[in-house]
């Protein structure tokens, strides 16, 4: 890492409680195929999960949209998928398909999986860890992540992406104890995998589950919540001062308990969410982090710029990490990055009233190799 500091980062500050100005910026799929660069090096790489194993080049795309626009925050470049695959189960990715695994439906098939090689298997990418947290400047957090249990069970049992969500709902649903075993087992494994991440320099880490929407109140609880307070309560064990993100997209009004029951300090909103309701009903408790819609970041122009002009009215005097209400689309164009982030920068100065003295430095130490 470049020379040290003793003033906190500004991610880290607004997750502490405090109202940054402006608010940090960073965009879920920041790195991804919509920076010519990201294609570039996904072109070398072979399979995408050799990407994600391949520590310099997984870096070298982490790095990118830090070096491109300023973000606030590097995200490591990695897939929720590596838990399945560091268990022991069979993941592949098919291009224009998406993920392919072979399914998980019961109790006998468990059996095969063990979180005994979680680390060894997942050893690559906490080099990627070293390597961008070596290579950030120092005001540049560096978070890492994984997928919630519900959100991987769902691939793990499913096979691939799912329409309905009929095996895995019908799993959890008709043999819960059955199902608990899995959850456990996931539990433990993502446990391991961002104390890791921690141990290997990730100032912060986000727990992603996508598909929390498709489960009633009760079901929600069980397989959304309790594993997350699960997984709050063993990282904190070990790394108490580390902050923890949860993004359970698509809960609605079950945002409320999710922040007042799983000890998480921030949540990641959705695009859906009322950013009045979110302001009134969760910013008191945690940080929030989002939400535009990634479309109107796609579109660009007036419609974006308002729309983003509108969290920061709302939600702008509290803790705030600006952010999208999902990722990055592959066809948005790079300009639209760079106008919003300016924007957020601009917008959030100006309508609280305070001056900016200086420019955030953006600058990541080069090292030659693998850059471009």
């Amino acid at each position: 890492m470049a020379g040290g500091t003793h003033v906190k980062k500004l991610l880290l500050r607004v997750l502490d409680g405090d109202a940054g100005v402006p608010p940090p910026i960073w965009l879920m799929r920041q790195a991804g195929r919509f920076l010519p660069e990201y294609r570039a090096v996904r072109t070398q790489a072979g399979s995408f999960l050799d990407l994600c194993y391949t520590p310099e080049l997984a870096a070298t795309v982490t790095l990118q949209p830090v070096e491109r626009f300023g973000m606030d925050a590097a995200i490591l470049f990695s897939d929720i998928l590596v838990i399945p695959d560091a268990l022991g189960q069979s993941v592949r990715f098919v291009e224009g398909e998406g993920p392919v695994l072979e399914p998980v439906r019961d109790v006998q098939a468990l059996a095969q999986l063990t979180t005994a090689r979680v680390e060894s298997h997942l050893a690559p990418v906490m080099e990627t860890v070293r390597l961008v947290r070596r290579d950030l400047s120092d005001d540049v957090t560096l978070i890492g992540f994984a997928g919630a249990p519900w959100t991987v069970a769902t691939y793990m049992v499913e096979g691939s992406s799912s329409r309905d969500y009929a095996q895995v709902k019908g799993w959890a649903f008709g043999d819960p104890e059955g199902f608990e075993r899995l959850v456990s087992l996931l539990v433990e494994a993502t446990t391991i995998y961002l104390c890791a991440q921690i141990e290997a320099g990730a100032e912060v880490v986000q727990l992603f589950d996508s598909w929390a929407s498709v489960l009633p109140e009760d079901q929600f609880r069980r397989w959304v919540i309790k594993p997350t307070r699960e997984i709050v309560a063993g990282v904190r064990a070990r790394h108490p001062t580390i902050p923890i993100i949860g993004f359970p997209r698509g809960a609605g009004l079950l945002y409320e308990a999710y922040v007042a029951e799983t000890g998480v300090n921030g949540v990641g909103l959705d695009s859906q969410v009322p950013v009045a309701w979110a302001a009134g009903a969760l910013q008191g408790k945690v940080a929030v982090q989002g939400n535009l819609d990634p479309i109107f970041l796609l579109r660009g122009g007036e419609g974006m710029r308002q729309a983003a002009r509108n969290i920061l009215t709302a939600l702008g005097s509290g803790p705030l990490i600006f952010n999208l209400g999902h990722g990055v689309l592959p066809a948005t164009p790079p300009d639209h990055v760079a106008e919003l982030i300016a924007l957020v920068r601009e917008t959030g100065v100006r309508e609280t009233g305070v001056r900016e003295t200086g420019a955030r430095e953006t600058t990541v130490r080069a090292t030659g190799a693998g850059r471009g």
